[in-house]
């Protein structure tokens, strides 16, 4: 809505244009639509209602309302019309009383609009929780807290602390709640849900319903404690006659789960898997008990619907006369032979509990026939009566003679049972376990031991008397089971102790693991659950079991310090290549073989002494197992050739990696070292040569063999090292050498590197053998060929053929590489280039020199012919 301005131009002042007729006119026909404008806007914002149900709807309502106030009360602050309401008053206009007593009303119910704005808004983010929270946690914390923010608008707000406004906006909040349960609890999805899930969902949205009364009359008692004069005394049917059916319909839907669930699942049908030899009987089961909340899955009206509560009740009704004797009398009979049992119970008496909740449950029914005398009194009633006392009796002779067998049983087994050992033998014979790893050992204490136990303590439970010895039993069932646990440990501890020992530590330790064994068979020989020393073989082998634990973690620290010197030596790298001098200079083959043996030497030096740590360290563990510190313990004897094959497999790994490391670097595209092509007439050959460079690779090869010299053998059954031994010409030393030379694994990767390294080498040669084409530049008799050249005295243009010849020759070597990269070597051509050129040069300038010759020659003669002319003449 929007005030039309006067057309009349209202510059002066007031006093003189109120007494102009004209203007006055034209201001009273103008207040006149203002008047008219406001009141109808005024109208249409009264008559506006909420646009939906829930509380949030009012609030956006109030917010619309404020907007459109809001906005015409500012038009009526422009100075234009203030201007004009001033004008009129002073021309004392009739016309200004009606628009003023409009702008009054506007200002009212515009401050209104605000205040009922600002302190609702207080409430829309709890409201929007309400509405469209996620879960059930966030709607039951929220209600208090809306409760609350109510509160505070009741007593401070100036128009939302009234009944006639407090309570319709309350109202609309018992619907967003009661809304908001019904879609939490949708019968179409709820039947078809896990049946735990289904019950959860029901009891949460009964603990809303109920939190949502609850709480109304905490907050009603904090608004009377605060001192207000104004008491929450309003129409409690408004409020929760809706909420309150959905409370009695949440309980009807939890008790058909609680019938299905419970009575039905978890009494005829618990652990469904525990029943598996008759599948069918079991689906069928299922079925009958899924048919009983068919109905519910097909309602055709929302059970929430106080319209629709008598359609309910009938439903309900027919649903409790469902569960009835007939049905708790076919299950009965079904399972009888194979009851099903809840989780953890046991065979006996969890028949026997499954028994009495189908007694529960039909007497529960008669109770209720009985609670309506007339029931029970009519016929359909005394065939109730008749057929429970039917189903009763049976039970009873069920009950009875389940448990008369299962006292003679016990009677009978149980001192068979406490006679068992404590352990026993995991394997078939003591003979078939692993070899010398010892028996292996498991806790010996019966299923039926302990199946006896748990009856005993449900047969209790359900008050029924037991043996003396059952009772005895079932009373130190605490002892007996820290008895086991502690008997698994240990055995467990032992067990995985074993399985950290390699053969070696097995035999190093057999005197220790013989003494446990020694310890475990008492248990496994002796001593039975009626012992009283249980107590102190456990103290006995928790302290052997420590024992060995304590001495392997030692061996373990000293292994841990024998494999890294080991894994030092290993890692060595017996091939380290001298860094090239700068740009295309690389050392020469005997300086690049000379550094490898330097630094291999070196090496060579720190892999002996770390070799030279380990007998110590053996001796350490000497120490530790034997007592002795001698390095030739017997009882090390294997556990020294342990470590001996160990060192040999490493040292055979160890040069077989190096070799096939050199020869990776042979076959790689990157050259390690140069030699040089040069002319050695009359052939062109390397420098150093093939065969030389063939030498000094095959030398260094064995030299990398040859360094399984430097680790002597140990004698035999100790750590210590053999002395030389003095022959006839020479001390013999007992080194590794002579096995490692001899596997196969290092001779064929000597081989193969041998056979690279010639590869390349032939490559070059093959390379060079190119450069033959020149060689008549040296080959040929230089001074034979000029001497029958000038003899033949050829013309000039054979002259220039040769001279071109010789010429082209200088400038193509000029145009050849000089270097050439054959994998791990470079070539260097320069030498046999310069050579080569210069001997074409020295043929151009030998020809060049005769040509000279032959041409003085030919002048000298000229000139004698001309002189002998002129004389004659």
């Amino acid at each position: 809505a929007k005030l039309e301005m006067p057309a009349v131009n209202l510059d002066g002042e007031v006093t003189a244009l109120a007494t102009v007729p004209a203007v006055v006119q034209s201001l009273e026909n103008c207040a006149m639509m203002w008047q008219k404008l406001i009141s109808t806007v005024l109208e249409e914002q009264l008559k506006k209602v909420p646009q939906g149900n829930g509380a949030l709807a009012e609030i956006n309502l109030w917010r619309e309302k404020s907007a459109t106030l809001s906005a015409l009360t500012e038009q009526t602050k422009l100075p234009e019309v203030q201007k004009v309401l001033k004008i009129l008053q002073e021309a004392e206009s009739e016309r200004i009383g009606d628009l003023q007593i409009a702008l009054s009303d506007l200002r009212n119910y515009n401050m209104e609009a605000l205040d009922n704005v600002k302190f609702l808004s207080t409430l829309e983010r709890l409201l929007k929780n309400l509405a469209r929270g996620s879960g059930s946690d966030v709607v039951l914390n929220t209600i208090p807290l809306v409760l609350n923010a109510l509160r505070m608008v009741w007593i401070m707000s100036r128009h939302y602390n009234r009944d006639e406004r407090m309570l319709p906006l309350m109202e609309r909040i018992a619907w967003d709640i009661s809304t908001r349960v019904t879609r939490f609890v949708d019968l179409h999805t709820l039947f078809k849900e896990d049946r735990t899930a289904a019950k959860k969902k029901i009891t949460e949205a009964k603990r809303i319903l109920e939190r949502w009364k609850k709480c109304y009359f905490t907050t009603c008692a904090q608004v009377e404690a605060s001192g207000s004069e104004r008491y929450w005394k309003f129409d409690l049917r408004c409020l929760f006659e809706k909420t309150d059916y959905m409370i009695l319909v949440c309980q009807d839907l939890y008790e058909i789960f609680q019938v299905v669930t419970e009575e039905l699942y978890n009494i005829f049908i618990p652990e469904l898997t525990t029943v598996t030899e008759n599948p069918k009987r079991v689906d069928a089961l299922l079925s009958e008990v899924n048919e009983l909340i068919s109905p519910m899955k097909v309602l055709a009206f929302d059970p929430f619907s106080i319209a629709r509560a008598r359609n309910w009740k009938l439903i309900m009704r027919e649903f409790r006369e469902e569960v009835s004797v007939e049905n708790v009398q076919q299950i009965f009979a079904q399972n009888l032979e194979d009851p099903p049992l809840y989780k953890n119970h046991p065979p006996v008496a969890g028949a026997i509990y499954w028994s009495r909740s189908l007694f529960c449950r039909i007497r529960h029914m008669i109770t209720r026939f009985q609670e309506v005398e007339e029931l029970l009194a009519s016929e359909h009633g005394k065939e109730v009566k008749q057929k429970y006392l039917q189903v009763a009796k049976k039970m009873k002779e069920y009950e009875d003679q389940k448990y008369s067998q299962w006292r003679v049983r016990t009677e009978q087994m149980l001192p068979l049972l406490l006679k068992d050992h404590l352990l026993t033998v995991s394997s078939v014979t003591e003979e078939s376990v692993t070899p010398n790893r010892g028996v292996c050992f498991s806790v010996n204490f019966s299923p039926i031991l302990q199946e006896i136990i748990v009856e005993t303590k449900y047969m209790e439970q359900l008050e029924l008397p037991v043996p003396e010895i059952a009772r005895y039993v079932a009373l130190q069932e605490d002892k007996y089971l820290r008895y086991t646990s502690k008997l698994k440990n240990l055995l467990g501890r032992h067990h995985k102790l074993m399985e950290t020992l390699n053969e070696a530590e097995t035999k190093l330790l057999d005197d220790y693991i013989q003494e446990l064994q020694k310890i475990f068979k008492s248990g496994h020989k002796r001593l039975t659950w009626n012992s009283l020393g249980i107590g102190e073989f456990i103290v006995q082998c928790t302290q052997a079991i420590g024992k060995l634990e304590s001495l392997v973690h030692q061996i373990h620290n000293i292994s841990e310090d024998i494999s890294s010197k080991i894994l030092l030596i290993e890692s060595a790298n017996l091939f380290k290549f001298p860094l090239s001098k700068g740009g295309d200079a690389l050392p020469e083959a005997k300086e690049f073989f000379d550094y490898i043996k330097c630094e291999r030497a070196k090496d060579v030096a720190n892999m002996v002494r770390n070799y030279s740590a380990i007998p110590p360290l053996l001796i350490e563990v000497e120490g530790r197992v034997a007592n002795t510190n001698t390095g030739k313990s017997p009882k090390l004897a294997s556990y020294y050739a342990y470590w001996e094959n160990r060192i040999y497999q490493v040292l055979t790994q160890l040069i077989v990696k190096n070799l096939q490391t050199f020869n990776a670097a042979v076959l790689a595209n990157v050259p390690l070292l140069q030699t040089e092509a040069v002319l050695s007439v009359p052939e062109i050959t390397l420098v150093p040569s093939a065969t030389e460079i063939d030498t000094m690779t095959a030398q260094c090869i064995q030299d990398c063999v040859e360094v399984a010299k430097h680790f002597l053998r140990w004698m035999h059954g100790t750590c210590i090292e053999c002395p030389p031994q003095h022959g006839r010409d020479e001390v013999v030393t007992f080194s590794f050498y002579s096995d490692v030379s001899k596997s196969p694994l290092v001779m064929e990767q000597a081989l193969v590197v041998t056979h690279n390294v010639h590869e390349v080498l032939a490559s070059l040669s093959k390379y060079l053998s190119h450069w033959n084409r020149y060689d008549l530049l040296w080959k040929s008799d230089r001074g034979a060929v000029l001497e029958r050249l000038a003899a033949e005295k050829p013309a000039c243009v054979t002259f220039d053929e040769q001279l071109q010849f010789y010429t082209q020759v200088a400038q193509e070597v000029t145009r050849q590489p000089l270097i050439k990269d054959e994998q791990f070597i470079r070539l260097q051509l320069a030498p046999l280039t310069f050579t080569v050129q210069d001997h074409a040069k020295a043929w151009v300038i030998s020809l060049g020199k005769l040509l000279n010759e032959l041409a003085r020659e030919d002048l000298f003669m000229l000139q004698e012919e001309i002189q002998v002319g002129v004389f004659s003449l």
